[in-house]
């Protein structure tokens, strides 16, 4: 099964930031949220098998997040990871 992962780049009314980031990291399939400096507030990771999902994730739920502005979506097409790819090499060594 592979997933789809969406990055959400959030801009959210500044005095409820640390709110709506606990929201928006309570919504299924938001896996991590990280407050961010430059142009926006928050970015949420999403990831989920079922690509339709994404439109009850983002619009249905992170858009309707009290404080939350406007978000900006890219999905990602391949992840490169340093962490995934020590692991790989460590297999089996202790």
């Amino acid at each position: 099964m592979s997933l789809t992962t969406a990055i959400v780049h959030i801009d959210v009314e500044a005095d409820l930031i640390p709110e709506a980031a606990e929201a928006i990291v309570n919504i299924d399939g938001v896996t991590e949220v990280y407050s961010i400096t430059g142009d926006w507030d928050l970015i949420a990771m999403v990831r989920t098998s079922d690509h339709e999902k994404l439109a009850e994730i983002i619009p249905g739920g992170i858009s309707k997040v009290d404080g939350v502005i406007r978000t900006e979506t890219q999905l990602a097409f391949r992840a490169y990871s340093r962490h995934d790819l020590e692991a790989a090499f460590s297999l089996g060594l202790d």
